[in-house]
């Protein structure tokens, strides 16, 4: 499988001493890229497969045809960008061969996804610059009552419990830390489609956290609260 190349222009110091080293066949510098990707490259192969053996399967796959394209990759892109377009890539052909591929031009949600899952005038207002980000809640919330395990762990809960379009676009967005450009690059959407996607689920892990804790959540300022204890390889 030949790796396709991105044209955006990027490269760093550290993403050149990286390639290096994965070129030389550093198995602590393979491992490490594993470690880092292979969570949210499920969440993308899940999308297009039927179960999570496959995407495991998926990803299997992707890996092979990184370390096998190494030497092909011309650094037009970004490593994880270029990663993640062959995870992709691999997903929608395995989709295709198994006649279940979701069509990335079909992701209006159905009747149950569309309806808000929280009050929207818990969001900002469109215009705004942080349009689509959580108000600030009425009450301030007493962080000091909750561990902050047990909030990473409703929200890694919560965030099974999306449709897989939006729990993949609220990882990479707020676990991954992706920028929206490179969000839409990589599942072809619009930035409005995007937007959609994230608000919507946002709003379930939203409250999904709240009826568990049975109170109002915290004020997260656009993004549920990351940690070196959030991570999609924990999921």
């Amino acid at each position: 499988m030949e790796p396709p190349s991105m044209s955006e222009p990027v490269g760093s110091a550290a993403e050149d001493r990286e390639l290096a080293a994965l070129r030389a066949g550093d198995e602590e510098a393979f491992l490490a890229l594993v470690n880092r990707h292979h969570g949210a490259m499920l969440r993308i192969a899940e999308m297009y497969v039927r179960s999570r053996a496959v995407a495991e399967d998926v990803v299997q796959e992707a890996w092979v045809g990184v370390l096998r394209g190494l030497h092909l990759f011309e650094g037009r892109a970004s490593l994880k960008s270029w990663i993640f377009s062959i995870v992709a890539n691999c997903a929608k052909a395995r989709g295709l061969r198994e006649s279940r591929t979701v069509p990335m031009s079909s992701l209006d949600p159905s009747p149950e996804e569309d309806a808000p899952s929280v009050s929207p005038d818990r969001f900002r207002e469109e215009g705004d610059r942080w349009a689509g980000h959580w108000s600030a809640p009425p009450e301030p919330w007493p962080d000091a009552q909750v561990e902050s395990s047990e909030l990473v762990a409703l929200v890694a809960g919560a965030l099974e419990t999306l449709p897989p379009t939006q729990r993949t676009v609220m990882s990479l967005r707020d676990v991954e830390g992706w920028e929206s450009g490179e969000v839409c690059e990589l599942l072809n959407i619009s930035e409005g489609n995007q937007l959609v996607l994230l608000h919507r689920a946002r709003s379930k892990v939203r409250a999904f956290v709240e009826d568990h804790l049975g109170r109002e959540g915290p004020p997260w300022r656009g993004r549920y609260p990351t940690s070196p204890a959030v991570s999609s390889s924990s999921w």
